[in-house]
């Protein structure tokens, strides 16, 4: 139902992106990702890291490496996917917000809410 491809919008040496193989109508469930989570004290550490630009909020203590295509996504503030979070199972749940195209790129928002317009943090320094 996804794959990983070059995307046109994401730049610098990965420039990685996450496509629907087939048309997701709205409301599906196309991915699960489970996560590791890590308390945030320990986010310091990560931050010296590539991984810091990959990682979610996980909670109010915690971050979280999401595995599976879950880092993978890129970022748009009009985006066609959103996902829901299970602290029981530990694990990310990817939906399609609106119906998406066979080879479309598929978009979250990293602020969490698909309203959320609030600047990122690869956007202040711009």
């Amino acid at each position: 139902m996804i794959t990983v491809k070059t995307s046109p919008v994401s730049g610098g040496e990965f420039n990685r992106g996450v496509f629907a193989t087939e048309d997701i109508p709205k409301g599906t469930m196309f991915h699960e990702a489970p996560v590791v989570p890590y308390p945030n004290i320990e986010h310091i550490l990560i931050q010296e890291t590539v991984l810091a630009d990959y990682v979610y909020e996980y909670g109010k203590n915690h971050t979280a490496i999401v595995l599976g295509y879950g880092m993978l996504f890129n970022h748009s503030f009009t985006p066609n996917a959103t996902y829901d979070i299970n602290f029981d199972k530990h694990i990310f749940s990817y939906y399609a917000y609106r119906d998406i195209k066979a080879g479309e790129e598929i978009f979250v928002n990293y602020n969490g809410e698909v309203a959320d317009e609030t600047p990122l943090w690869f956007m202040k320094d711009k």
